[in-house]
């Protein structure tokens, strides 16, 4: 599976350098160059792009307003010689951070991460929760964003939700659904009588427990989970005490 790659960066040696890079990386394709967001906003209106590789301070438009600017985003790893926008680009769901000078082995790692979202992004449509009509929601239901579309989740068919960096799967029984959130945004918005933080990846649904055997949390499906050591308090919550 390859991803198409549009580099956006005011420097020559920025691309000659990132160019070098995807010929080396067996997924990455370059799909076009552009030396200012301006220029990339024409490109984008032509071609399909998969990733973005995105300097930061350039002429005109910066690389984060021009991400402002995006209805639809492809994926973006920032290529930048200034750490502190790094916060800030992480809060526009950017996949990864790379501090020029940067040498391959950091970039593989970001290639490799990007490739993991898009993957995933890429079975979506195979793997999304059901949505039950709001008649037989019996205890709510929560929207998320997946996909570019607002999806509306009933709070009874969700098992448990795993992160995934900058992503969360929610899932059912026995397929998920993607969305651009953290993990501790969902444990602020679920109802605590239900959903129990058990571990730094994972919340859980207590109706779907089984049993607990030491670290691992069996579901109802067969599922294992994993038990944290700073969770062990949770025990006492799953078994209704």
């Amino acid at each position: 599976m390859n991803m198409r790659c549009l580099i956006v960066d005011d420097e020559p040696l920025a691309h000659d350098v990132i160019l070098k890079y995807i010929e080396d990386v067996p997924f990455l394709q370059t799909e076009g160059q552009c030396y200012l967001a301006t220029e990339a906003l024409s490109f984008l209106r032509s071609h399909q792009v998969d990733l973005i590789f995105l300097d930061i301070r350039m002429p005109k438009l910066s690389g984060l307003d021009f991400l402002r600017t995006l209805d639809h985003r492809p994926l973006v790893i920032i290529t930048s010689a200034y750490e502190e926008h790094a916060l800030e680009s992480f809060d526009l769901e950017v996949c990864d951070y790379l501090l020029k000078p940067f040498r391959f082995d950091r970039f593989l790692k970001a290639a490799n991460r990007a490739l993991s979202i898009f993957t995933l992004k890429q079975q979506q449509s195979i793997a999304a929760i059901p949505v039950m009509p709001a008649a037989q929601q019996e205890s709510g239901s929560i929207y998320i964003k997946s996909d570019k579309k607002l999806v509306q989740l009933n709070l009874n068919e969700i098992w448990y939700l795993e992160s995934l960096g900058n992503y969360v799967k929610v899932w059912n029984e026995q397929k998920y659904i993607l969305t651009p959130r953290t993990l501790s945004g969902f444990e602020e918005q679920l109802p605590s009588e239900h959903f129990v933080r058990i571990h730094k990846s994972f919340i859980l649904n207590k109706r779907f427990v089984n049993y607990i055997d030491g670290n691992l949390i069996r579901l109802r499906n067969g599922k294992e989970l994993p038990l944290g050591k700073n969770y062990r308090h949770v025990v006492k919550l799953l078994m209704g005490e």
